[in-house]
């Protein structure tokens, strides 16, 4: 981590494969940085490239992106691997297939103003809805409200990433989930908790379920729950496909 700060938010964004998703979500990036309060000069964007064959760096590129190559596939190496140059005060990160909410950036510096938020999301809302869809969410939902955890952008201090070091890059999956657990027992003694910035909430891909069916978490992602209690840096075939599969970052 870099001592010292020149920009008050940085926002990491792993990508594999994704120009054409990552060149919409840079978009709404770049809105959101012009309606922060701060001046969208003290954003920088930094494209973690996790061995992309296709145009990825060229758009970051193309849009003023840092973008940083990463060669370990796995996803909390890339995204330790853009925390690793960033030098905001404020890491925040998002995935390439998402869109970002354009009061964003405000949201969560009026969260962090507060002093009792040690971290948190934006949470997302769905681009499309089916049956299947909405039978997942109302599986999830309760999740999210009992553990205080949520996806979308994510975000904390840069002082507090490094205090816990980062994403664990033994897992291959559950890192994000991993990572907020960490920040929130760091903030525990500080009096302080994980946030939900249900304002700005971030519109979340659903090509998992174009490519996998709008069921599949009923038929596949519970096979996968005795991954859970297997040590974290094991993988196997349906993990590797389902999380690291071309086009699934």
């Amino acid at each position: 981590m870099n001592q010292h700060r020149r920009y008050r938010f940085s926002l990491v964004i792993p990508a594999y494969n994704e120009e054409g998703y990552l060149a919409c979500l840079l978009e709404t990036v770049d809105t959101a940085r012009a309606a922060y309060r701060g001046g969208g000069d003290s954003i920088e964007v930094i494209v973690a490239d996790n061995g992309s064959t296709d145009g990825t760096a060229e758009v970051a590129r193309q849009s003023g992106c840092v973008v940083v190559k990463v060669t370990e596939r796995r996803i909390a190496s890339v995204r330790n691997g853009g925390a690793a140059v960033a030098q905001g005060e404020v890491l925040a990160f998002v995935d390439a297939d998402m869109r970002i909410h354009p009061d964003t950036f405000n949201a969560i510096e009026d969260c962090l103003a507060t002093g009792t938020v040690v971290a948190g999301a934006t949470g997302v809302r769905l681009e499309r809805w089916s049956v299947g869809i909405a039978a997942t969410y109302a599986v999830m939902v309760p999740w999210v409200w009992v553990l205080k955890m949520d996806t979308g952008v994510v975000f904390c201090l840069s002082e507090d990433f490094a205090a816990i070091r980062g994403y664990d890059e033994r897992r291959y999956f559950g890192e994000d989930v991993q990572l907020l657990v960490d920040l929130r027992r760091l903030g525990r003694d500080r009096g302080q908790r994980l946030a939900r910035v249900r304002s700005a909430k971030a519109l979340g891909s659903m090509r998992k379920f174009d490519h996998y069916g709008d069921w599949h978490y009923f038929t596949m992602i519970f096979g996968l729950v005795p991954a859970l209690f297997r040590p974290p840096e094991t993988i196997d075939g349906r993990i590797r496909e389902y999380w690291y599969g071309d086009g699934n970052r």
